[in-house]
């Protein structure tokens, strides 16, 4: 293999490598790598640019000053006259004398005229540039005599470069022709420009390291809660999920740290639920799965009432089993984003629905307060579970031939769905127990339900934004208020009166319960 493929194989490998080199380095160092290379680049590129413009501008004026000195010498050829005789000049090298005298030269400019081969005239001694000085220039100025026209060219010389015009000065009365030099210090010319950008690159020079010093500290300061994610990051573990990444500011990274905190609080909530979900399944499924069990190890094989009683026990509790998981299962997904799905819902027409589906709970009479005629955004099946939750809490709780009520009411932008009994009521240190999971009330026994119904319908109510609430006295009954936000179509809204059977209590009383996502959950009441 030759050795150009080697290294056309090896260019890319060490391209890789260079990159992956750079991709290892902090990102903090990175950053400020690159905003070093972006402001060196400016100031070479702006530096370079002002440099050249200058340098071009110089030029084209010691360009035009020696144009305009020709100019000036042709004109005073033509129309000028000889001092010493009062007539045009017939002498060419008295001609270069005048024009010599005439001309002040600028500084870093000389001039000299020749004739017959050798100087014949010098500068006055106020010119600080000695072009009689550098036998080089002066040879250069002899060896272009026989030139016949003006001639602006750069000359370098072992003293310094020059840029000069040579004139040769040719009179029709004068068979020998006069020469005139001027030349410019094109080198000390563009020693004050040079001295300026020295001096512009030492302070762009502090620039950088200014920038460096600024920009290494404030990259610091905003990478900051980057750093604290990784620090908070690193500090998380399975069984401690309570560390959040402290926000500062309304940026992007202050928006990354809370997008985090956030992720966080939701992955806090999945392990607590699934710790919480563990717990209750070992908690409650001991039970039922001891005493099915228990009778299937002492019942009597050989009697069959007692196969038939243990059979039953078992599938009531296999069946208590099924409801518990159902109910834990819905209560698992109350977290998720997609547990509820709201559309726009005729609350008129649902509240009917309701009554309609309650009165098949039980022998109970049946009324409905009040239905309002209202379209709100809400998930109908979700609220329907919960409003029916309510109605069979009510039925088991109240004697048949009891009144039970169902109703809706808009008042003040909140929609309030409630269920009335006149059952045994709950004693009011039980009142906030029974939303607890596995809850229940004094009056209530294990037999009567799974402990999560009403926790359930917290969970649906929370997650539309509402809170649940129950007002309720022993022996006289209770009342569960469901308070949504009602924001949907009310173009015709409720009176703001509520309907004469409804209960007197107003929107303000009592609770807050269901919103926030780390508030105690509660269960049914029985």
């Amino acid at each position: 293999m030759s050795p150009s493929s080697r290294s056309g194989r090896t260019t890319p490998e060490r391209a890789s490598r260079s990159l992956q080199r750079w991709r290892g380095l902090p990102v903090r160092t990175r950053l400020m790598s690159l905003l070093v290379l972006l402001t060196t680049l400016t100031l070479v590129v702006s530096g370079g640019t002002a440099y050249g413009l200058q340098r071009t501008a110089i030029n084209q004026r010691i360009d035009d000053s020696l144009e305009r000195s020709v100019e000036e010498y042709r004109i005073l050829a033509q129309e000028g006259v000889d001092p010493a005789t009062g007539q045009p000049f017939t002498e060419a090298d008295q001609l270069v004398f005048v024009a010599m005298q005439r001309t002040m030269p600028a500084r870093n400019e000389g001039m000299l005229g020749f004739q017959g081969g050798r100087i014949t005239w010098t500068a006055n001694d106020a010119v600080e540039l000695r072009l009689e000085n550098d036998p080089e220039l002066v040879q250069w100025a002899l060896d272009n005599s026989d030139r016949s026209s003006t001639i602006i060219e750069s000359v370098r010389t072992t003293v310094t470069d020059y840029r000069g015009v040579l004139v040769v000065v040719q009179l029709s009365g004068d068979d020998t022709p006069a020469m005139l030099l001027l030349a410019y210090d094109h080198d000390a010319e563009l020693d004050e420009l040079e001295n300026t950008f020295l001096t512009y690159s030492l302070v762009g020079l502090g620039v950088v390291l200014l920038v460096c010093l600024i920009g290494w500290v404030l990259m610091g300061r905003l990478l900051r809660p980057l750093r604290d994610l990784q620090d908070t990051a690193s500090e998380i573990s399975a069984t401690d999920l309570r560390r959040r990444v402290p926000v500062s500011g309304s940026d992007d990274v202050a928006e990354l740290a809370s997008t985090f905190n956030q992720m966080l609080d939701r992955v806090e909530g999945a392990v607590d639920s699934q710790r919480q979900l563990l717990d209750d399944v070992g908690h409650e499924l001991r039970t039922p799965i001891t005493i099915v069990q228990g009778n299937l190890e002492i019942q009597d094989v050989t009697d069959p009432e007692d196969v038939a009683e243990s059979r039953d026990t078992a599938l009531d509790e296999l069946d208590r089993m099924r409801r518990l998981v159902d109910d834990l299962v819905t209560l698992a997904k109350a977290g998720r984003p997609d547990f509820v799905d709201r559309e726009p819902t005729d609350v008129q027409e649902l509240t009917r629905a309701v009554v309609a589906k309650a009165s098949q709970l039980g022998t109970r009479v049946w009324t409905m307060d009040h239905a309002a005629d209202v379209v709100v955004p809400l998930d109908a099946q979700r609220i329907t579970q919960a409003w029916l939750q309510l109605a069979s809490n009510a039925v088991r709780y109240s004697e048949e031939g009891t009144k039970v009520s169902i109703g809706s009411q808009v008042l003040n932008g909140t929609l309030r769905l409630w269920v009335r009994d006149q059952g045994i009521g709950i004693a009011p240190e039980d009142q906030e127990r029974i939303f607890e999971r596995f809850g229940r009330g004094a009056n209530s026994t294990r037999s009567e339900g799974s402990g999560l119904g009403l926790n359930i319908v917290t969970a649906i109510v929370r997650a539309h934004g509402g809170t649940v609430d129950v007002q309720s006295a022993p022996g006289v009954g209770s009342t569960f208020y469901l308070d949504l936000p009602a924001e949907g179509d009310l173009d015709a809204p409720d009176d703001g009166q509520l309907h004469p059977d409804t209960a007197p209590e107003t929107l303000g009383a009592s609770s807050t319960r269901g919103f926030g996502p780390r508030q105690d959950q509660r269960d049914e009441r029985a």
